[in-house]
């Protein structure tokens, strides 16, 4: 049975969703909130178990409710988790879960949202929080077919101990790639092999927050989403115990291997080497293969400006790197780029939609 018509969906309980649900309730609109898991929390139930927010608490609040605890600590995945599904309790959001989106079609001006299941929502706009971690992104290195080890994404890595005593070679040059070999070195021989060095950032330089440096100096309000697509590039922060892992020399950091071998791989230089696991923390593409293909780019990225879709009317997202400002893409940018995003939804719904 096809729901009445919404003023919009949002696809994706994450907090980038989530924030967007807080707005569109100010607003009064009508919504409701699809998750593909079981639960408001987005992909942080997949993550790896070690892993903690890089910036404190009082950074990492949704609009409405702050993080419980001490302000200045860093939320773990399971805090982060909690503290998700609270923040959808605490406002009563609607919420649909196992809601695997399939497809988006618009027809007059009326968006319908298809799940796996058969279910199907109508409303007038659509607001994009699917994230990215649905797609992780694969290298394409040769010879990995015949290779008799374990290859693995960091997206199905989540502690070191299956991998005690083991060769490990980790692939990335990212904040996963350089925390899941550090973990990994303390049961096994690791190697951190990417195109360039990790580019490490301290934490707390002068013992105050980054995030609160960067807030200081205004870098990370700089404007960069009216001037188009922004390069995806992510320093390392340097979390407690990081730089001096880096520097013990397991992991050691090489270039990126050439290839794979039946028993392992082959390094530039021509050397082989018996490897056991390879780990490509290589990052992911954005999620959206849902959106009609006019949406998209021939990257298969959103076209889009500030949120706003520039090829379908009532089209929006959040969440997406640089869509605003540096910081957008991160939690701590969550709250007022929904509220940006938000805002010229309910403006679109007023323009389009007054005389109903």
């Amino acid at each position: 049975m096809v729901a009445h018509v919404l003023d919009a969906v949002v696809i994706g309980a994450g907090s980038a969703g989530l924030a967007a649900a807080y707005w569109l309730q100010q607003c009064g609109l009508t919504f409701t909130v699809l998750e593909a898991g079981d639960t408001a929390s987005g992909a942080w139930p997949a993550y790896y178990d070690s892993l903690t927010l890089f910036t404190p608490a009082n950074h990492s609040a949704l609009p409405g409710l702050p993080f419980g605890g001490d302000p200045h600590h860093y939320p773990s995945r399971g805090e982060m988790i909690a503290y998700l599904q609270t923040y959808a309790a605490h406002f009563g959001f609607p919420l649909d879960r196992a809601a695997e989106v399939m497809s988006l079609r618009n027809t007059g001006g009326i968006f319908s949202v298809s799940a796996k299941d058969g279910r199907e929502w109508r409303a007038r706009a659509v607001v994009c929080a699917s994230g990215t971690f649905g797609q992780p992104n694969w290298p394409d290195l040769p010879g990995e077919s015949a290779f008799a080890g374990q290859v693995l994404h960091s997206s199905q890595y989540r502690r070191p101990e299956p991998f005690a005593g083991q060769r490990v070679i980790v692939v990335g040059a990212g904040n996963s790639a350089a925390q899941i070999a550090a973990e990994l070195g303390g049961v096994a021989r690791v190697t951190l092999a990417a195109r360039r060095a990790p580019t490490l950032f301290a934490q707390r330089p002068l013992g105050q927050d980054l995030t609160d440096w960067l807030g200081w100096s205004g870098l990370e309000k700089i404007p960069l989403g009216a001037f188009g697509r922004v390069p995806d590039v992510q320093p390392v922060i340097a979390v407690p115990g990081l730089r001096a892992a880096l520097h013990s020399g397991n992991p050691d950091l090489r270039p990126i291997f050439g290839a794979f071998t039946s028993t392992g791989v082959r390094w530039p230089g021509g050397q082989e080497e018996a490897v056991d696991s390879v780990i490509h923390a290589t990052g992911y593409r954005w999620n959206g293969e849902y959106l009609p293909r006019a949406a998209l780019d021939a990257r298969g990225e959103p076209q889009q400006r500030l949120g706003v879709s520039t090829a379908l009317p009532g089209l929006y997202f959040v969440g997406l790197p640089g869509q605003r400002t540096a910081a957008s893409g991160t939690i701590r940018s969550a709250g007022s780029d929904a509220g940006s995003v938000v805002a010229r939804l309910a403006k679109h719904l007023e323009t389009r939609y007054a005389h109903l």
